[in-house]
């Protein structure tokens, strides 16, 4: 999935917060922004779905996050939280997607996302079939929906901004390769 998809999903579970405690919701949506972007910054510091993305082990933090934000609330408390389980879904959902190669399309590589527990790599599951796939575009507008509904604002703009976004990388995702490709090892 594009790293819009990835961030708004970490929006929506800032979207659940702040239904329940609206004075939480701005770093809710802090902390599930940057979780849901943060692993894919391994695409330029090292292996891309491995070095930072964790689909088992990424869980075991989110969870004690979870459990110390309940305990006690506080502004820093949920956005860790909700970022940690953004990253953390953001690694797992990752095998949903195509494999790492730069055609994903062409399913030339069935490497979803390493499993640093299993000691290898999980398949692609092509259920979005690839970053930037019309599927990935849809997926990306349906997501922002909570996000619109329950934020006013910069996040709510935020959330739309990813949605247009999305859509337009979709517009293009089929031609990115012939641009990069030149300029990659």
């Amino acid at each position: 999935m594009m790293a819009p998809t990835h961030v708004l999903v970490g929006l929506v579970f800032a979207a659940a917060v702040a239904r329940v405690d609206p004075a939480l919701g701005m770093a809710a949506a802090v902390g599930g922004a940057v979780g849901g972007f943060v692993p894919d910054i391994d695409m330029v510091v090292g292996q891309h779905r491995r070095t930072l993305h964790a689909p088992v082990w990424g869980f075991v933090p989110a969870f004690a996050a979870v459990a110390l934000a309940l305990a006690r609330p506080t502004s820093l408390s949920v956005a860790v939280a909700v970022g940690l389980v953004a990253a953390a879904v953001h690694s797992a959902s990752d095998v949903l997607g195509g494999g790492r190669e730069l055609r994903p399309w062409e399913r030339t590589n069935r490497d979803g996302v390493y499993c640093h527990a299993a000691g290898r790599w999980l398949r692609a599951r092509y259920v979005v079939p690839y970053d930037g796939s019309t599927q990935d575009a849809l997926l990306a507008a349906l997501l922002a929906v909570p996000v619109v509904v329950t934020f006013a604002g910069p996040v709510r703009w935020l959330a739309v901004g990813l949605a247009v976004g999305g859509a337009l990388y979709a517009l293009v995702r089929r031609r990115v390769p012939d641009y990069v490709e030149p300029y990659i090892e």
